[in-house]
C-alpha cells in the first residue's frame, strides 16, 4: 500500500518541524503558506511548493493545519481559496493541529463536510518544533472513528496519538494541557527566581528534582533558557497569551473556576503590553526583578 501525499498549510516554526518530519519519513508533501519566503525555504526542504490551500488539499490525501489563530483557521479552510474552495474531495482527511476555539471548530468541520465531503480532525499538538522535528508530539484528537483510522499511521510518524473521543475533544484536551503547561511557565520562573536570590547553582536543580514530584520534562529546559535568558522563540510569548485568552473564554462559558490560570493571563498579559510578545515564553521570568547585585 502506498504512504498518502500529505499536505501542509502553514509553514512557520510548527510547520517546519512537522514537514522536516515527513519528509524523512519518506512523505510526499506539499506545502503552503501566506508568507512566500516561508514556502520557498520549504521547497528547499523538499517540500512541493503550492500556490493556495485549495491547491494543496487537490495535491494530497491527508492535509494537515498548523497555523496560529482561530481566524486563520477558518480561513484556510473556509475562506476564498480555503480547502473548501478546491470541490468535491470525498475521502481526504483535514487535520487540524492548531490551538483552535471549540465552538469553531465544529463549526468549521461541519461546513468543510458540507462543501467538499472532507473529514474533519482536530488534533493539537504538545512539545514544540523541536518535538515536530524529532516525531516526538503529544497528539491529542477529535474525530470520527472513520477519519481517526486513516491518520493514524501518519501521525503515529509524528509523536504519541491519542483518540479522545468526537469533534471538538482534541481541542478540550489542548486546553487541559495548556492550563498544566502555562501556569507551569509562571511557577517555574518564581522557582528559578528563589534559587538565584539564595545563591544556589541553579543550572544543578533540574537533575536534583529529576526523580522527585517536582521533576518534569519542562522543568530542565525552561530553566536553561531562563538561566541563559535565552529568548529565541520556540514558541511565541504572544501564542500563549491568545491560548490563555482561550482557556479564559471556555473555562467562562461553562462557569469553571480557574484562578491559578487566570494569574497566568494576567502575568503573561503584563509580558505582552512591555512589547515582548516576539520573545519565547519563557521571557515571563523577567517580570521578576533583577536582583541587586
Amino acid at each position: 500500500m502506498s504512504m498518502p501525499v500529505i499536505g501542509f498549510i502553514g509553514l512557520g516554526l510548527m510547520g517546519e518541524g512537522f514537514t522536516r518530519r515527513l519528509v524523512e519519513t519518506s512523505h510526499r508533501v506539499a506545502g503552503y503558506d501566506i508568507v512566500p519566503e516561508k514556502v520557498t525555504a520549504a521547497a528547499q526542504r523538499g517540500v512541493q511548493a503550492c500556490a493556495s490551500a485549495a491547491e494543496v488539499a487537490r495535491a494530497a490525501d491527508i492535509i494537515l493545519v498548523s497555523v496560529t489563530t482561530t481566524a486563520a483557521v477558518e480561513e484556510v479552510v473556509l475562506g476564498t481559496a480555503g480547502v473548501s474552495s478546491a470541490g468535491q474531495l470525498q475521502g481526504k482527511v483535514l487535520v487540524d493541529h492548531s490551538t483552535t476555539e471549540i465552538d469553531t471548530t465544529k463549526r468549521v468541520a461541519a461546513a468543510l463536510w458540507a462543501a467538499s465531503g472532507v473529514s474533519f480532525v482536530d488534533a493539537p499538538v504538545s512539545g514544540g518544533p523541536a518535538a515536530a522535528a524529532s516525531g516526538t508530539l503529544a497528539i491529542m484528537a477529535g474525530g470520527e472513528a472513520e477519519a481517526i483510522a486513516r491518520i493514524k499511521p501518519v501521525m503515529e510518524r509524528l509523536g504519541s496519538f491519542t483518540h479522545l473521543g468526537g469533534i471538538g475533544s482534541g481541542q478540550a484536551t489542548k486546553l487541559v494541557n495548556q492550563t498544566l503547561v502555562l501556569a507551569n511557565y509562571c511557577v517555574i520562573a518564581e522557582a528559578l527566581r528563589l534559587a538565584e536570590a539564595y545563591g544556589v547553582d541553579a543550572t544543578k536543580i533540574p537533575a536534583a528534582l529529576a526523580s522527585g514530584h517536582a521533576g518534569s520534562n519542562l522543568l530542565p529546559i525552561l530553566f536553561e533558557r531562563m538561566i541563559a535568558r535565552d529568548f529565541a522563540p520556540r514558541g511565541f510569548a504572544r501564542q500563549v497569551l491568545k491560548d490563555l485568552e482561550m482557556l479564559h473564554q471556555a473555562a467562562s462559558a461553562r462557569h469553571v473556576s480557574m484562578p491559578m490560570a487566570t494569574q497566568a493571563l494576567t502575568l503573561y498579559r503584563q509580558l505582552i503590553a512591555q512589547g515582548k510578545s516576539e520573545l519565547d515564553a519563557a521571557a515571563i521570568v523577567t517580570l521578576h526583578p533583577a536582583l541587586a547585585p
